[in-house]
């Protein structure tokens, strides 16, 4: 997931109240002694699993301690979803409905540099390269938090008013090439079907910001993203003699500098927005040689499907006229990834209340749409969610002294965490109540 720190500081807050909490004061007590009570065992398996990342649909130690802790809970589980995951149940003392949580599982390909005693050392080879595995999108986080909220509500099963679904869903941060995972998968396998299917889901994402402050959007709260591949065939020829064939390298700075105009000069911005981003370029292994071919990665984030369709198209052609006008041709190649997180408006403002009362200083935050995207989405397309984030920076910290999402500097205050129990455990119980009268 890249989520950002514009969740903190690119995007204005704004506070706003939805009126007074609907849920009953005695179960929010209860909730909040519950959540100082686990807080210890939740800072505890953080730490443990922060220092024992493993990469997407091979977090195979990570789910064996996951389904170890539920079941200690007296928590039905199902293993081997979408290849690692981990299916909770826990069903309630009275008849009800059924509401999901979900937590993502898996590390990234990153080295740590935070120098923290538990800072991860564990290596792996990602894409032919030994490199370091960390949770750098503090989804170890997320796992703990989760379980916390597993405790929390075990301990309150005879007054639950139906089922609450745990889904501790793994390769978040995309699936090893040539397989399929993370929330597609778990969808395909059935999670949200059959006779306890869930008919609303909750989950959160930490991100740089005020310690246990909670923020969140209605309706497009993070981006549509698809990647993009671009492949410039030229014609090789001697450095020294460039007019002998065609430079690949020189088409492909064009075309960079053509597609930063897409979204500056040819779409409606105001409609939504968007960004356009090269991430690699790669070509030629020597200064006196012009290369055959350069080829080209990047994103694609949109807010708006019919924008969504619009700019791929002016990729292609941007890509493919440059490329003509100098001799050359370019293979595009756009494929959709992760669709809009769409919070929804009702559920939302519903639960906006618990918002408030969980998050610190008793206010959570509207923001401004995010270009982060999260596979979260899926499950949205499919039944009501809502996705909101918790902001896990130390405290008093300064815009420069927080890493973003993904960085090997990236830092989780523990302190932040026990507004995530609280949050997602009256979510559920406060949507449980409402939908089961």
């Amino acid at each position: 997931m890249q989520f950002l720190r514009a969740l903190a500081f690119g995007a204005s807050l704004t506070a706003i109240s939805y009126g007074a909490v609907s849920a009953s004061d005695a179960w929010q007590d209860k909730v909040d002694a519950a959540t100082k009570q686990v807080m210890p065992t939740v800072v505890e398996l953080r730490h443990h699993f922060h220092a024992n990342p493993e990469l997407g649909n091979r977090e195979f130690k990570t789910s064996a301690k996951i389904a170890e802790h539920l079941k200690s809970l007296g928590i039905e589980v199902e293993t081997g979803v979408a290849h690692t995951g981990i299916v909770g149940t826990l069903k309630g003392g009275k008849p009800g409905s059924v509401v999901a949580l979900r937590a993502d599982i898996d590390g990234l390909p990153v080295q740590e540099k935070t120098g923290l005693p538990f800072a991860s050392k564990v290596t792996t080879m990602w894409q032919g390269v030994e490199t370091g595995v960390m949770h750098a999108c503090g989804h170890d986080a997320h796992i703990s938090i989760l379980l916390g909220v597993a405790e929390v509500l075990a301990g309150m099963r005879d007054e639950i008013p139906g089922t609450v679904k745990f889904f501790f869903q793994p390769a978040e941060e995309g699936a090893p090439e040539g397989e399929e995972g993370g929330a597609e998968l778990m969808i395909k396998e059935g999670v949200l079907d059959g006779a306890d299917a869930p008919k609303a889901i909750f989950g959160l994402h930490v991100f740089p910001g005020p310690p246990g402050v909670i923020s969140y959007k209605p309706e497009g709260f993070l981006a549509a993203a698809d990647s993009l591949y671009i492949k410039i065939k030229g014609v090789q020829t001697h450095g020294s003699m460039p007019w002998g064939g065609v430079d690949p390298i020189a088409v492909s700075a064009q075309v960079v500098n053509g597609l930063q105009t897409i979204v500056s000069r040819q779409v409606d911005i105001s409609t939504a927005p968007a960004v356009v981003t090269v991430g690699s370029i790669n070509g030629g292994n020597r200064g006196n040689i012009i290369p055959e071919d350069v080829t080209m990665t990047g994103t694609i984030r949109t807010f708006d499907m019919a924008m969504r369709d619009d700019i791929h198209m002016r990729i292609k052609r941007t890509a493919e006229k440059i490329a003509e006008s100098y001799g050359a041709e370019a293979e595009v190649v756009i494929t959709k990834g992760y669709p809009v997180t769409v919070n929804d408006p009702a559920l939302t403002a519903d639960m906006a209340p618990i918002l408030d009362r969980s998050s610190a200083g008793g206010k959570a935050y509207v923001v401004k749409p995010v270009m982060g995207a999260e596979d979260f989405s899926f499950f949205q397309q499919k039944i009501p969610g809502l996705f909101f984030g918790l902001g896990v920076s130390k405290a008093n910290a300064t815009r420069a002294d927080m890493a973003p999402n993904h960085s090997p500097y990236f830092y989780v205050n523990d302190d932040a965490l026990p507004s995530g129990v609280k949050a997602l455990s009256s979510l559920a119980l406060d949507w449980l109540h409402k939908n089961s009268e």
